[in-house]
């Protein structure tokens, strides 16, 4: 009876949270604003006025802006998966048949990832050396 009245009287985990643990920061980084403006170019409206916007990015775009010589399978990428959102899901075992190297093939789905959740993005412009 005692152990009943316990679990009743207890906190209830929230549902917005099902592994009962509280955010550790209640408010974001200053610094990620400007993390993610890197990643935009400035658009123009209407009005000429500038503000930052997202390139669409493709396959080219995608494994430049990875670099360490992963762009040099552009057209073997191209060819064989065709699509960005396929190359996206693709798995380890497609890319080794399609020739790419370990090293590459490892940061291609690194980077493919850190996309899908959002916390990779290609850059607007090139880096220059």
């Amino acid at each position: 009876m005692a152990l009943m009245q316990f679990l009743n009287h207890t906190r209830t985990i929230p549902i917005s949270n099902p592994y009962g643990f509280s955010r550790f920061f209640s408010k974001s980084s200053p610094f990620i604003g400007k993390i993610f403006s890197l990643y935009r170019k400035p658009c123009k409206n209407i009005n000429n006025e500038t503000f930052p916007c997202f390139l669409k990015v493709g396959i080219p775009e995608f494994l430049n802006g990875v670099g360490h010589g992963v762009e040099t399978h552009v057209a073997k990428l191209e060819s064989e998966i065709g699509d960005f959102q396929k190359l996206l899901v693709t798995r380890t075992l497609k890319l080794k048949k399609i020739g790419i190297p370990c090293k590459h093939r490892k940061l291609i789905l690194k980077y493919a990832h850190k996309y899908r959740l959002g916390l990779w993005r290609p850059r607007a412009e090139p880096v220059k050396v």
